[in-house]
């Protein structure tokens, strides 16, 4: 029973779905900004993270900002949630829209 348990442990995690929607990263020290989108923001944080702590991020402004202020002076926020569309192509038009939005409004950069 305990590897039929752990098989569907495993298959139901593999199923979830994650909350879709906006997020920003910003600089503490100098107001910067960078406005993301994710089908997945549960897990984009620790992605983002992980690629800030090994040098490795694409986005060379975000990749100063931790190397000068360190982890500390970087705040993660969700700045929208979306319901999540049975498209995938729908889903990534209106996170693709509301992202735009978003660098707009607050004068961003696109991570």
């Amino acid at each position: 029973m305990r590897g039929q348990d752990r098989k569907a442990a495993i298959a139901a995690y593999k199923e979830r779905k994650g909350v879709v929607g906006i997020y920003l990263v910003r600089c503490l020290a100098t107001g910067e900004v960078w406005v993301g989108q994710s089908p997945n923001l549960d897990t984009v944080q620790n992605r983002i993270r992980f690629t800030l702590r090994f040098g490795s991020n694409t986005h060379r402004g975000l990749q100063k900002a931790w190397r000068d202020h360190g982890e500390e002076g970087l705040a993660f926020e969700i700045v929208e949630t979306l319901a999540d569309e049975e498209s995938t192509y729908v889903r990534n038009a209106v996170l693709k829209e509301r992202a735009a939005h978003w660098r707009s409004t607050l004068g961003a950069e696109a991570i």
